[in-house]
């Protein structure tokens, strides 16, 4: 890549404006700290917000100078954009919502106008850095809207996204009003990525209900354009982490809280100020194990830290008091003149005085209540250079997937807690250094460094698929060399699917018949002695026949099983007693019942179950279901089952599109062949054409087919050009 550019909402500097001038220091904390020990090995710029909100436009010209020498882009916001659109949108709705505290999301309609405010001044700052080739690389729920904007006024530039924070449920998602138009900003990007793959699972859903994109795996197509989801988890640096407890002052560190806290079990609990953090839980269920274990009074010790975070917002103000209340209340429960259960701290520390608290604790107590991923699990495990220590991490946190060999709990199971902070305590030590070097062996692979490199990898291999695919789109250049070489054939054969590819759908099948346009065109294609014209459909031949008469047409019905030549009908199987049709039937009707909008088709040689008209959820799990159902009585009676476009088709084996397809070549042999088709049907005809053939996907592209068009409109527009004799667009 040429550049790189990071766009979050804040910048990886902390800017203080006093009396004594303006200063610039490191952010410590999250994206920063993530990605400010990786080498990147580019020119790299950073754009966001400074923090601060100098009224004076001197300052903000003072600050945007001194940022540009360090490549960091500065985006200036009011404090009424910073109340509305960060307290507001960002961490008053989306927040508590992707966190699953739904009764804590607030709706205002000033915080969305301003989020999208908010997402279209970093679109402009963007536009001012950016350049041809550049990647960009946006960051978490802040700017969701973002990779959309951009791609509307940058079409061709390589956008990644990543949130680091949970994805909820589309339950969950669906409350939200503005749904549709964050996901169509989401998907702005070319790839979309989650800490794990429930999340991104979640996300798959909700695009797949709430806009009726279905994907490939985790590849849709949108707009056009391939986007691709997946899962990377985040690490952290692991050497660094794993060796710092030699670095002098560390161990000097190390070597004073051993003495303040010597002969004392530690339980250390780190978090930033936050309801989802699970604080006051982690408080309850240290209270019960004490109660229920009064042995371990006098011997143990909570070290509760927790980092300032938002503390002038009503929420985390109560919530602080109520954990200042907590902790004085143990305190005075159980404490004596020697001995004090819980030392609790309100402040930052730095990374050194961090990790020495790491290294000599004994348990790390981690139980957020909903978590993206949690690197202080992975901090605490990486410290524990050769040194016993037990991790209980909670099973709603990211981390909980690599991290195999923590104490699993339930944030929310205060007794679960209690009990396993018991049977922690009474681990040996052998087993604590097994399982933490297990763990460390995970993290020392899954480092940040392998995390931006897995990331970036894919997204420059979806930039590839996306170059590949427009190569393969007909525009004005390979639409007249196609038209060229047609002119200049003389036996020229058509094959051409019917619905989505002759005609749009509609949710009753039988209501997309042609209009006087579609049966003009095809008049015109057939009064050409040198063409022959194959309509190769799955739909009945009884339909067929009623809308294209003409003899001199071919008709393929129920994808290859009848077939007219010259006005008569031939099939393509023995006139056996279809007998399977009732039992097959029979076993597709109760799914029939329960699914609202599917139905069944009895066709002469197979059986079709339609769910277009079927909520895209529920007919996904009831395709699986059919399938667990046909499988093993179609095997039996030697029978295919296929999927195509909102169906599930029964028939004879052997029958398909591309032995039609090869049937017309010995039956027509040409110098020009052009097939089109727009469902997976339509895969066994390109595959089986000659490489001279010209195969075309509508609607997307295809692995299988040279070339592909948006839409049936856009198809029918270009076999006009053929039959006008059109050397060009115009």
């Amino acid at each position: 890549m040429k550049r790189l550019i990071i766009i979050s909402n804040r910048l990886p500097v902390s800017i203080t404006d006093n009396e004594e001038g303006i200063s610039y220091t490191k952010s410590v904390g999250g994206l920063a700290t993530g990605l400010d020990s990786l080498n990147f090995q580019t020119e790299m710029h950073w754009i966001g917000w400074p923090g601060i909100h100098p009224d004076d436009a001197g300052k903000k010209q003072k600050i945007s100078r001194d940022l540009k020498n360090q490549n960091i882009h500065p985006v200036f916001l009011s404090a009424e954009q910073i109340s509305y659109y960060y307290e507001g949108y960002s961490n008053s709705t989306i927040w508590p919502l992707f966190h699953y505290f739904f009764v804590y999301t607030e709706y205002d309609a000033r915080f969305w106008e301003t989020y999208k405010s908010v997402n279209q001044l970093f679109l402009e700052e963007v536009k001012k850095v950016v350049q041809p080739d550049d990647l960009i690389w946006i960051h978490d729920y802040h700017l969701m809207l973002l990779p959309g904007m951009l791609r509307d006024h940058l079409p061709d530039c390589r956008i990644g996204f990543f949130l680091h924070i949970p994805f909820p449920s589309y339950e969950l998602f669906r409350v939200l009003p503005e749904r549709a138009e964050i996901l169509q900003g989401l998907l702005g990007a070319d790839l979309v990525g989650f800490h794990t793959f429930e999340y991104m699972r979640h996300f798959i859903s909700s695009v797949y209900r709430i806009l009726g994109l279905e994907f490939t795996v985790n590849e849709t197509i949108h707009k056009n354009r391939p986007v691709r989801v997946d899962n990377f988890p985040m690490g952290i640096n692991y050497d660094l982490y794993h060796n710092i407890a030699e670095d002098p002052e560390t161990r000097m560190h190390i070597e004073r809280y051993s003495q303040q806290f010597k002969n004392k079990t530690i339980i250390f609990s780190v978090d930033r100020l936050d309801y989802s953090k699970g604080i006051l839980h982690r408080l309850q269920a240290y209270d019960r194990f004490l109660e229920t274990y009064p042995v371990y009074r006098k011997n143990v010790v909570l070290i509760l830290l927790v980092v300032p975070s938002r503390d002038n917002v009503e929420k985390y103000q109560d919530l602080k008091t109520k954990i200042d209340e907590y902790a004085g209340y143990l305190n005075g429960k159980y404490s004596d003149i020697n001995w004090a259960p819980v030392h609790y701290l309100y402040r930052s520390f730095d990374i050194k005085h961090l990790c020495a608290l790491y290294y000599i604790s004994d348990v790390a107590l981690v139980t957020p209540l909903r978590d993206g991923m949690n690197l202080i699990a992975k901090e605490y495990v990486a410290t524990k250079k050769n040194k016993p220590g037990v991790l209980i991490l909670s099973e709603m946190t990211g981390a909980i997937i690599e991290l195999n060999e923590a104490l699993r709990v339930n944030p929310n199971n205060i007794e679960e807690i209690k009990d396993t902070l018991f049977f922690a305590l009474n681990i040996p030590e052998s087993e604590q250094i097994q399982r933490l070097e297990k763990m460390q062996q995970v993290l020392s692979r899954q480092t940040n460094a392998r995390w931006t490199s897995d990331f970036f990898s894919e997204l420059n291999n979806i930039g590839l698929i996306r170059k590949k695919i427009s190569g393969k789109y007909i525009d004005a250049g390979n639409r007249n060399s196609i038209i060229n070489a047609y002119q200049n054939k003389r036996k020229r054969l058509f094959l051409l699917d019917y619905d989505g590819t002759l005609t749009g759908f509609a949710k009753d099948p039988y209501k997309a018949v042609p209009d006087e346009k579609l049966k003009i065109l095809i008049s015109q294609l057939i009064a050409s002695s040198r063409n022959k014209v194959v309509i190769i459909s799955g739909r009945d031949r009884k339909f067929l026949e009623q809308y294209f008469p003409q003899s001199e047409l071919i008709l393929v019905a129920e994808h290859g099983s009848f077939i007219r030549k010259q006005g008569k009908w031939t099939r393509k199987f023995s006139r056996q007693k279809h007998a399977w049709k009732e039992e097959i039937s029979e076993l597709i009707q109760p799914i029939t019942d329960r699914t609202p909008g599917s139905s069944i088709e009895i066709k002469e040689a197979s059986i079709v179950w339609h769910y277009r008209k079927t909520d895209l959820w529920l007919a996904d799990l009831r395709v699986k279901q059919l399938l667990d159902t046909l499988i093993y009585p179609c095997t039996r009676l030697k029978l295919q089952i296929m999927k195509g476009n909102k169906i599930v088709e029964i028939k004879y084996p052997g029958v398909n599109k591309g032995a039609a397809a090869i049937s017309m070549l010995d039956f027509f042999p040409s110098d020009y062949i052009l097939a089109a088709g727009d469902d997976t049907t339509d895969e066994d005809m390109f595959m089986v054409l000659p490489d001279k053939a010209i195969t075309i996907k509508i609607g997307g592209y295809s692995q299988n087919a040279k070339y592909y068009l948006h839409s049936h409109n856009e198809f029918i527009e270009f076999l006009e050009c053929l039959t006008q004799d059109k050397t060009s667009l115009t």
